[in-house]
């Protein structure tokens, strides 16, 4: 931005001003602590806590030269050895090309030795910074003589030139947070829009400052989307310079995202590099029959050729031809190389922009770069149809939206026709998976048979990379559900190397029917799905439940019963579904031929509910686990 534009900018925030009366936990200046809380054990509103954010405080203003200044302070209370965790403090920001600037650092911990009050300051050398790539760098330190019972606090302060790097502010974190407080001072010629994302109460509510007490931390749960999208937080986006006749509207347009993503030279600039060696693939690319078949093989040359680095970033670090001399690469470099090849060889996709489920999902109500993490490609095949291809993950199949991109938008650069469009990324058909067992049961409570497993989609990549990746060693385990009465002496593999195919998998197994006795034998046909166990257990839910995709399971049994036992006890046929038909479970049973034959099908037709929903799956998961897990019992004639 230009400095002497800035100048004219920054303005007033409409918030409404509801502000709520309650007592708030007053913060405190840097270095002053009340006994009490050095004498705390345990966190008043959530006892099992391991550590506690006493408070958190932020303040925003800006210099007379309108540079956006955040400070923040941040005081901690360790309980026990796990909250020791906290006391190693990693701030992430944009340092590279001095965007932003990281001062007036300071960290301390005090204890309570014998009644009297210590401070041990951290060491201004064990204060450094670490550079990420060359846009991020890192604020790394630790705090010393940590022990439970201490107090650890840090303040800094962080500058920017850019008006519109205005932070977002976070009330929620993983541990209980007893205070948090941002303050802001905005001059009148600025205003920005708010997006306030909570569901709790503020104590202090004003247009100027917005405070939170005793906010619980919020936990890991199964199927879950990113932290800081079920955070409680406030977000902030500039609207408009108000300055008479220099005033302009300054909110962000995707549009607008995508011609300045286009022009960053890390970025757009890195489109057209002619990489080394490229015209044999192109050559042998063009030489194909299909599109599909040019797509595919370009696809494979790159994740046969790249390793990925395991960093995320929306732009290139060393750039595309470096990447490829190098053969590793950032998520951005290795896409950016598959884009420019498939381009050379005649197939139109586009780089497209993308959040991973990690770094949380895009909102197309507030267009910001800042919520993209990695580019792929995006190639349109029909009105209705297209594949998003994505080389950094050796398992990816072209034909499937990577599963950590689902549920999201990304946003679609297409430069030579200057059109930037969000495209909502899904897959809308269900991924399958069909169990083919066939068993024998022997008198004495033993069953030996096979199964053959075939999975589909994302069940196949999954289970083609845990295999090559753990060795069929460690996959056995994960097929056995590390059950140690279920051994399998061998295990055949067909279509591995056919990614439109299923996953064929042939097992020979041999298993003991534990409880059985002499007269009775006692079996649960669950065998060889993920659905042992039940993720939904607990009675509350803090967070959406996110699938993914929708899902198919099927599992078919044949069971032979032994020679003088007889059917005891056998579960009913049954269909149960949701109140919105969203999830339907049947169980089929019956005897056939001296055998028991069983199906169990599940049917998940859509992947996100509302944790608002929760009760009731929570209750049709219970039910559902309890009718998977009934067993048939045998009895001796």
């Amino acid at each position: 931005m230009n400095k002497l534009f800035t100048l004219l900018l920054l303005g007033a925030v409409s918030l409404t001003a509801n502000a709520q009366t309650a007592p708030t936990p007053a913060t405190q200046p840097f270095g002053k602590v009340d006994q009490s809380d050095l004498e705390m054990k345990t966190c008043d509103f959530e006892k099992d806590a391991n550590a506690e954010v006493l408070f958190d405080k932020g303040t925003v203003s800006f210099t007379v030269n309108y540079d956006l200044v955040f400070e923040r302070h941040v005081r901690i209370k360790i309980f026990n050895e796990k909250g020791k965790d906290q006391a190693n403090v990693k701030i992430d920001y944009w340092g590279g090309g001095g965007l932003e600037n990281m001062s007036r650092v300071q960290a301390e911990t005090i204890n309570l030795n014998d009644g009297k009050i210590e401070i041990i300051k951290v060491d201004k050398k064990s204060i450094y910074t670490q550079t990420v790539d060359k846009q991020r760098s890192a604020l790394v330190f630790s705090f010393p003589n940590v022990q439970p019972g201490s107090i650890i606090e840090f303040k800094y302060t962080l500058m920017t030139e850019s008006i519109d790097d205005f932070p977002d502010w976070y009330f929620q974190d993983r541990i209980p947070t007893r205070y948090s407080e941002l303050n802001t001072s905005i001059p009148g010629v600025l205003t920005y829009k708010n997006l306030v994302m909570v569901n709790m109460p503020f104590v202090k509510n004003t247009p100027d400052v917005k405070a939170m007490s005793n906010i619980p931390s919020l936990p890991d749960e199964p199927y879950m989307g990113a932290r800081h999208d079920n955070y409680q937080r406030i977000l902030y986006q500039l609207l408009s310079i108000n300055a008479g006749a220099n005033s302009k509207t300054y909110s962000d347009t995707w549009k607008k995202i995508g011609e300045n993503e286009v022009g960053f030279d890390d970025f757009g600039g890195e489109f057209n590099r002619k990489l080394t060696g490229e015209d044999a693939i192109i050559s042998k690319a063009k030489s194909l029959s299909s599109q599909d078949a040019k797509i595919a093989y370009v696809f494979d040359e790159v994740k046969k050729n790249m390793k990925w680095n395991e960093v995320d970033v929306r732009y290139t670090n060393d750039g595309t031809q470096k990447a490829w001399d190098k053969k590793i690469g950032n998520s951005t470099e290795i896409n950016l190389i598959l884009y420019h090849l498939l381009h050379k060889v005649g197939v139109t996709g586009y780089p497209t922009l993308v959040s991973t489920k990690k770094n949380g999902k895009v909102n197309p109500a507030y267009p910001s770069r800042y919520q993209f993490n990695r580019t792929v490609v995006y190639i349109p095949i029909d009105t209705a149809r297209y594949y998003l291809l994505d080389a950094t993950n050796k398992y990816n199949s072209y034909k499937d939206v990577p599963e950590t991109l689902l549920n999201s938008f990304g946003l679609s650069i297409n430069k030579e026709d200057k059109k930037y469009d969000l495209v909502f990324l899904q897959k809308t058909d269900p991924v399958r998976y069909v169990a083919l067992i066939n068993a024998e049961i022997k008198p004495g409570g033993k069953m030996n048979g096979t199964a053959q497993l075939n999975n589909f989609s994302y069940d196949r990549a999954y289970a083609i990379e845990k295999y090559k990746t753990d060795g069929e060693k460690k996959y056995i385990d994960y097929l056995r559900n590390d059950d140690n009465n279920l051994k399998i002496s061998s295990i055949k593999f067909d279509n591995m190397d056919v990614d439109t195919l299923a996953l064929t998998q042939n097992l020979d197994f041999d298993l003991d029917l534990t409880g059985s006795d002499e007269n009775y034998i006692y079996f649960n046909p669950n065998l060889f799905t993920t659905l042992e166990t039940n993720q939904f257990i607990n009675e509350n839910r803090h967070t959406d439940i996110d699938f993914g995709y929708k899902s198919n399971y099927s599992i078919n049994g044949v069971y032979k019963i032994p020679a003088g036992y007889k059917i005891d006890a056998m579960p009913k046929p049954i269909t149960m579904t949701m109140p919105d038909n969203s999830i339907i479970f049947r169980r089929i049973v019956g005897e056939q031929d001296g055998s028991v034959v069983i199906r169990f099908s599940v049917n998940y037709n859509k992947s996100l509910y509302f944790k608002e929903t929760y009760p009731e799956l929570h209750e049709f998961f219970k039910k559902m686990h309890e009718m998977l897990n009934e067993q048939i019992i045998l009895k001796k004639s």
